[in-house]
Order: structure tokens, then sequence, then C-alpha cells
């Protein structure tokens, strides 16, 4: 199975480098205006999302396009099949064993902080783990009709009031929908960002893949802010004890890295 996702990822990386090659510069680019003291002055008046958050564990919820009791993912027979194979593939044979980030949408649930940061026509999320940054671009552009595949895909998003609502498509082969579900190149994400109170901020966040998903899978997430935190150094490779042989089969090295000879 890890043998299948290295030569899935050798084959994304090529098709991703000649892409690259052969597509114009500009295709997905857009050159922002430089910010008005307007622009400033209306950073001010959106809610307060600066600083530095943290998940809650235990209060989240998954639930159907009709609501009711938390479930999972309704998954088509075929995705479902796909998760039970995966399932079967040991622990420590997975990619974020081995430093790869797990992308969109798990890497907004990861059990480290985050940090928002709002300027003129861009929210930035610094995210702790992994050290990842995502961007939502609420300049006004458009989602790409083609995008480039990337970990994070590419987020658009719009004020709706007090709620921000970004929404992402375009997602590398390398992430997956849930645990074990692989997506398909349909998948978009929908994201709605709101404060419930000054140090609270919930994000609600609804998938839909038609071709893995029966129903668009909804869960909710709440945030804590600390007013005093900063953002930690995360370097996975650093102390990393996982390591992929010349077979793509995955290991662990239990000798302390720390212990000199």
């Amino acid at each position: 199975m890890v043998v299948a996702r290295s030569r899935r990822f050798a084959l994304w990386l090529l098709i991703t480098c000649m892409a690259a090659a052969l597509a114009p510069a500009s295709a997905q680019t857009q050159t922002p205006k430089p910010p008005t003291a307007a622009d400033w002055a209306a950073i001010g008046k959106l809610p307060d999302f600066t600083g530095v958050w943290e998940a809650t564990f235990g209060g989240g919820r998954g639930r159907g396009a009709g609501g009711g009791a938390p479930q999972g993912p309704q998954l088509t027979t075929a995705a479902a099949a796909k998760r039970k194979q995966l399932q079967s593939v040991p622990r420590e044979d997975n990619q974020t064993a081995n430093c790869l980030p797990p992308g969109m949408p798990g890497i907004m649930g990861q059990p480290y902080p985050m940090e928002f940061l709002l300027t003129p026509g861009l929210v930035t999320i610094v995210i702790e783990a992994y050290t990842q940054v995502r961007h939502i671009y609420t300049d006004g552009r458009a989602l790409p009709a083609d995008p480039d595949l990337k970990f994070h895909g590419t987020s658009v998003g719009r004020w709706e009031g007090d709620t921000l609502v970004a929404e992402t498509v375009g997602f590398s082969p390398l992430t997956d929908l849930a645990a074990n579900v692989p997506h398909s190149g349909k998948m978009r994400i929908v994201e709605r960002f709101r404060l419930a109170d000054p140090d609270t901020m919930t994000i609600d966040t609804t998938i839909t893949d038609p071709d893995v998903l029966v129903a668009p899978y909804t869960s909710t997430r709440t945030l804590k802010r600390h007013r005093t935190w900063t953002i930690a150094e995360y370097v996975c490779e650093e102390n990393n004890r996982n390591f992929v042989d010349q077979s793509g089969k995955a290991g662990v090295n239990l000798s302390d890295p720390a212990k000199k000879e």
C-alpha cells in the first residue's frame, strides 16, 4: 500500500512539474493592488479574528446534510470499500508519520494552535502543526476553473456580515477527505468562520464530493483564543524516527536520537 502511494506521489509530482512548465506564469496568480488607508480602516470594522487559537475537543460534531445525530461521512459503496482496504495498513505506514502535512481538511483539525492574521484582501492562517500556512483571498477574485493541485487547495473568501465564508478547491491526491477516505478531483470545501463570543470561534465545514459522498458532510469545530500565546516552531524532520526503505515500506527507528554512540 505504501508502494502504491509512493508511486501515486511520483506520478502527481511529474504531472505537476510538467503542468508548471507548460502553463503561463500568471495562470493562477493575481497581482494585488497596494492597500489604501481606507482598506486598512475597513479591517478594523471586521470581526476580531486576529490572534492565536486552539481547537477544543469533545464539543465538535459531524452530521449529514439533514443534521441530526453525529455521524461520519456517508460514503458511496466504492469509497467505503476503499476505506476498509486502507484501514488494514499498519499505522506507521502513513505520510504524516514521514512529515508530509495532512493538507485540507485535516490540517484544520490538528491539536496544535493556529494564528489568524487579517490584512486587506487576505486572511492568513499560520498553523503550528507541520509549520503550515493557509491563505484565504478576500480581494474579490474568483475560484480558478482549473486549479493547481495543492495540499491546502486554493481558498477564496467573502464576508457575509460577521461570518467569513471560505470556498476551497484543487487538492493534492496525497490528501484525504477523512481518515482513510481519499477524495476525488471534485471535492469542494466550504468553511464558515464566526465568533460566538470574543474568545470563542466556531468553524462549520461542509465537504461535497459526488464521487465519494452520498450527501454533503458537515462538521463543526470550536476554537478558543489564547491572548498570551505565540506560535512555536514545529520541525517534524528534526526528531522524526520514521523512515521509508527503498521498496517504499515505512518503518520506525526505536533508537534514541538524543543519545550519542
